[in-house]
C-alpha cells in the first residue's frame, strides 16, 4: 500500500480479529509498532549524512 493511503476497514478488522476482539491489546500493539518505527527513524537519521537528505529530519506530529 502506498504511503499516505487511508486505512481500510478490512485492515482494522484484521487487527481486531488478530487480538481476538481485545481492543486494548490491539491499540497496545499498534503503539508498540509506532515506538519501534520512531526508533528506526532515529537510527536511520543518525546513519545518513546531512547531504544525503539535504537536512531533512522526520517530523513527529504531536496531535
Amino acid at each position: 500500500m502506498p504511503i499516505g493511503e487511508a486505512v481500510e476497514n478490512d485492515e482494522r478488522a484484521e487487527v481486531i480479529a488478530y487480538h481476538r476482539g481485545d481492543m486494548h491489546a490491539a491499540i497496545d500493539t499498534l503503539l508498540a509498532d509506532i515506538r519501534h518505527l520512531r526508533r528506526q527513524l532515529t537510527l536511520a537519521e543518525g546513519a545518513m549524512s546531512r547531504g544525503m537528505a539535504r537536512g531533512w529530519r522526520p517530523a513527529y506530529d504531536q496531535g
